[in-house]
């Protein structure tokens, strides 16, 4: 009979002791797997809706101005030096050294423009990248071409537009394509063409008057993208947009340590259920290891024999935690609110082989940390006092 089997032997003549093991350590495991995962879970649900926001890099003329005020009292401004941004050099965006972080780069041209007797503001634009800048927009008929236009809710109800009806604009005559639903936004009030038609219209052919840019933000150095921009063109301000985005990434990063923090409380508390319980099984087994002691096992089997029972029940206890973290982690998820009410169905827990291993490597160290004070303790008996224990 070798160790091993000593060692299985022992875990099935004393089942409620391992059990007891077992059930701390996996609940402390667990309780790992759950922060661990829901901190990941939510860091990726947020960084996979950070596209929803659209334009993340705002690229806009560089200007000079003078403010003038004097006792408290604004008297306005005085601009002067203003750069304009000609359209071939945003293709400068594409040598940049975070390049592949780049999702999408919308050029934009702006400008008054009179349609009848009311004045209105044209923004010529690129409509292929218009579903990675403005995911949120809903077209009712579609996106115009040369000779269309798309006018913004509030702007279709002002001027009273309609799809398929014709508008003179600047004496140019566009037919009204679609006509954007409502969206809380600037974009209501502004009638959209294409950019090559803006340009022709208010007679700055090559010319724009401001450039949005879409990241890929799933960890993107937005910060060294926006000075890497600004250093290839420097007659541009080039600003980063982050306003809630920054907020909830903020509030996530602290959750994250929270979690870290339980998580190392938790795992403590686990620790000292498997010391407290090898430590009565130690005390339990006096006279069994005085005989082990008395038919010749030395100090190393007694100590091999007590911490291979505690790396049994560690190693199950970690696959069981694991499982447990992850059915425990889609529960807790149900409790965070997602859009429509449907609780966190729409975040998905990872499957982290990374995770897994390591709260099987947490178990194991664990369980053989917290045993071998006992395993010390009982390697350490006399086997005439233990012998006497009979």
């Amino acid at each position: 009979m070798n160790l091993w089997d000593i060692a299985l032997r022992n875990l099935k003549r004393r089942k409620s002791k391992a059990a007891f093991v077992l059930v701390g350590l996996a609940i402390g495991v667990s309780a790992v797997v759950v922060f661990i995962s829901l901190a990941e879970a939510l860091t990726q649900n947020i960084n996979s809706k950070l596209e929803e926001y659209g334009a993340n890099i705002l690229i806009v003329p560089k200007t000079e101005n003078l403010s003038m005020s004097y006792g408290g009292i604004s008297l306005g401004g005085v601009l002067f030096e203003m750069k304009e941004i000609h359209e071939e050099e945003l293709a400068k965006i594409g040598k940049i050294a975070n390049a592949n972080n780049v999702a999408a780069v919308g050029p934009m041209l702006l400008g008054a423009v009179e349609i009848g007797s009311r004045k209105a503001v044209l923004a010529g634009m690129d409509f292929q990248v218009v579903s990675q800048l403005r995911p949120w927009w809903k077209v009712q008929g579609k996106i115009p071409d040369e000779e269309g236009v798309l006018a913004g809710a509030e702007a279709a109800l002002v001027l009273g537009l309609g799809v398929g009806k014709t508008v003179t604009v600047n004496g140019r005559s566009l037919v009204v394509s679609g006509v954007l639903d409502a969206t809380g936004s600037q974009d209501d009030q502004i009638l959209f063409t294409l950019l090559a038609t803006a340009q022709s219209i208010l007679h700055k052919e090559g010319r724009i008057s401001l450039a949005e840019v879409t990241a890929l933000c799933s960890g993107c150095p937005i910060e060294d993208m926006v000075r890497q921009i600004s250093e290839i063109l420097p007659g541009a301000n080039v600003m980063a947009i982050k306003q809630v985005v920054e907020g909830r990434m903020e509030t996530l990063n602290h959750f994250r340590r929270l979690s870290y923090g339980l998580s190392a409380i938790v795992a403590l508390v686990g620790a000292l259920v498997v010391l407290v319980t090898m430590m009565g099984s130690v005390r339990e087994r006096t006279a069994e290891i005085g005989i082990f002691r008395a038919i010749g096992f030395r100090s190393s089997h007694v100590m091999k024999i007590i911490l291979l029972e505690a790396g049994i029940v560690s190693v199950l206890a970690g696959v069981l935690g694991y499982l447990l973290g992850l059915g425990a982690t889609k529960i807790a998820l149900l409790f965070f609110a997602a859009k429509g009410g449907h609780g966190g169905h729409g975040i998905a827990v990872p499957v982290d082989p990374w995770l897994a291993g390591g709260a099987l490597a947490l178990a194991i160290v664990l369980g053989l940390a917290a045993s071998f004070y006992p395993a010390r303790v009982a390697a350490r008996l006399d086997p005439c006092e233990a012998l006497r224990a009979l």
